[in-house]
């Protein structure tokens, strides 16, 4: 299948939950930012993705975007511009641990 790279950021309003969404990002994707991920995910993948996080967050306090990028190796990297220190991108490939 096909893997499409995706920015992923959220707003957990509580802090159990925000663990939560945290470490289950973690299963997916590359931290950026504490609640910025890189994930290259097929289209099982993302569906899975929205399922997990879904189930833990409140869908009337917490919000969660997914940021299509396109293809990991395309504008999926090239698209990024960075100020002050950070751990770069992740290479192409699955990134789900």
């Amino acid at each position: 299948m096909t893997r499409r790279r995706y920015v992923a950021a959220y707003d957990i309003r509580d802090v159990v939950r925000l663990r939560r969404v945290h470490k289950t990002m973690k299963a997916f994707g590359y931290p950026l930012q504490y609640s910025v991920f890189i994930c290259d995910l097929d289209i099982g993948e993302k569906l899975a993705l929205k399922r997990e996080i879904g189930e833990i967050m409140h869908l009337a306090e917490d919000s969660v975007a997914l940021i299509d990028l396109g293809d990991p190796d395309v504008r999926g990297t090239e698209c990024f511009e960075f100020l002050g220190p950070t751990r770069g991108l992740p290479r192409r490939g699955p990134q789900i641990v």
